[in-house]
């Protein structure tokens, strides 16, 4: 059942539903209810919009139950967490995972969390994962067009820059080096997920695809989106009193009707811009996207042009207001300005004609935001249960095989639409609030 907004004020006792070690700053009041105080779990599941809840406290019956998450009421799907290595699934290498394999600090802002490790073995790589087969056309399976999902993964990052959680099976494809003794091949199967910084590491990294697959003929999907704000790195072995004041909130969110991606640290978003794409590694097939869509767009055929580049692939933000224009350059016969819009800053180049008119001559991409990310499209929508991937937590599935992120997680929640900045800041608040293990709890 869920619990309704309380006024949450937390002057100096840290008040949880198991008792907690140390005092809390204030959290955000609800303005119309002052009367009692809501556990960090309830907070949780309070948010309109919650799909799923791990604590890493609740359980199904038994010495051997696996982690349930909360559910709303009248939800038959508790989305149980089975433990897996995705290396023996696809290379036929390495041990089985289990439980085991993810050691257990018996503390933290809903009263337990999971180690991610650092594995040195090449040939394991466990991950906590819902098998396809048991969420394909679930509240846990966002997909398609109109549809907005938020993340949020309470953690501590020890290293790496890879993913937290979501749905988000990258596909096992023989042209990468590490696939060429793969047994089963599998093409990608993104949707949505949350990661600990991929090309700015240690921020939190919204990603999401409209077809599984790439982006803008790269071989990665590349809409993806950066907080402003960096994790800390912290060692997973610190001190207790050490871990207790490292917590953080990852999240992301997609709204669908902004068409907006978007990561948030500690509830803070931040802007965030890239200056010069064309020379990032990867953000480099953006711009070259962006420059074809505005190639293809202007008459006759132009200096760069690839006829043959897919229209669906074209990468073209707004640009129907200009926030700001510096000119760089100008002379009677032309001008060179730099305009910022919303999500891309150009260079455009503009000659004076015999009229006196100044008419555009050329474009150049020279900055593009990465947060919020321009993101027009839906959500990949697996047609079933053999085309989709698993939800999953601490690792996904995906060719290079890397280690990704390491430390704690201590919960993560997955909602239905994008939260807003207020919401997101009450659920980060809840990092303050360290509990101790709870006796596992059943579902109702």
């Amino acid at each position: 059942m869920r619990t309704r907004w309380a006024a949450v004020v937390l002057s100096g006792l840290a008040v949880c539903a198991t008792g907690c070690h140390r005092s809390l700053p204030p959290l955000m009041e609800h303005p119309a209810d002052q009367s009692h105080l809501a556990s960090p779990a309830a907070i949780v599941t309070g948010t309109p919009g919650l799909v799923a809840f791990w604590d890493f406290v609740r359980r199904e019956p038994g010495p051997a139950g696996r982690f349930i998450a909360h559910v709303p009421a009248g939800a038959t799907n508790d989305f149980a967490l089975d433990a897996g290595n995705y290396i023996r699934d696809f290379w036929g290498r390495g041990r089985t995972a289990t439980y085991d394999d993810f050691p257990q600090l018996g503390r933290g802002p809903f009263g337990n969390a999971i180690r991610i490790v650092k594995e040195t073995d090449p040939d394991f790589r466990p991950l906590l994962f819902v098998p396809r087969a048991r969420l394909h056309d679930s509240a846990l399976d966002i997909k398609g067009p109109g549809r907005s999902v938020t993340v949020v993964v309470w953690a501590i990052r020890e290293s790496g820059n890879h993913a937290l959680a979501g749905i988000w099976h990258e596909g096992i494809d023989r042209a990468h080096a590490e696939s060429r003794t793969v047994q089963t091949m599998a093409r990608g199967q993104r949707q949505y997920a949350l990661f600990a910084g991929l090309n700015v590491e240690g921020s939190a990294t919204g990603h999401v695809s409209e077809n599984g697959v790439a982006s803008f003929l790269n071989r990665y999907a590349l809409h993806k989106s950066n907080s402003a704000g960096v994790s800390a790195a912290v060692p997973a072995d610190a001190p207790a009193e050490v871990l207790d004041e490292a917590w953080q909130v990852f999240a992301m969110t997609f709204d669908h009707r902004r068409q907006e991606l978007t990561g948030w640290l500690d509830g803070v978003a931040g802007d965030r811009w890239l200056e010069r794409p064309r020379a990032d590694r990867l953000i480099g097939s953006a711009w070259q996207a962006y420059m074809q869509g505005h190639f293809a767009r202007t008459p006759g055929l132009q200096p760069g042009e690839d006829p043959t580049f897919p229209k669906d692939q074209y990468y073209s933000p707004p640009e129907d207001q200009v926030l700001a224009t510096t000119v760089l350059r100008s002379s009677d016969a032309e001008q060179v300005e730099r305009r910022e819009y919303r999500y891309t800053k150009v260079e455009v180049t503009v000659q004076r004609g015999p009229d006196g008119r100044l008419v555009e001559s050329s474009r150049e991409l020279v900055g593009l935001r990465l947060n919020p990310w321009w993101y027009p499209h839906g959500l990949y929508a697996p047609p079933d249960d053999g085309s989709g991937g698993p939800f999953t937590i601490g690792r996904v599935i995906h060719s290079a095989r890397s280690v990704g992120f390491t430390g704690w997680i201590g919960g993560v929640a997955v909602f239905d639409r994008a939260l807003g900045s207020a919401e997101l800041a009450r659920l980060s608040a809840l990092k303050a609030v360290v509990t101790r293990a709870r006796a596992p709890a059943t579902r109702d």
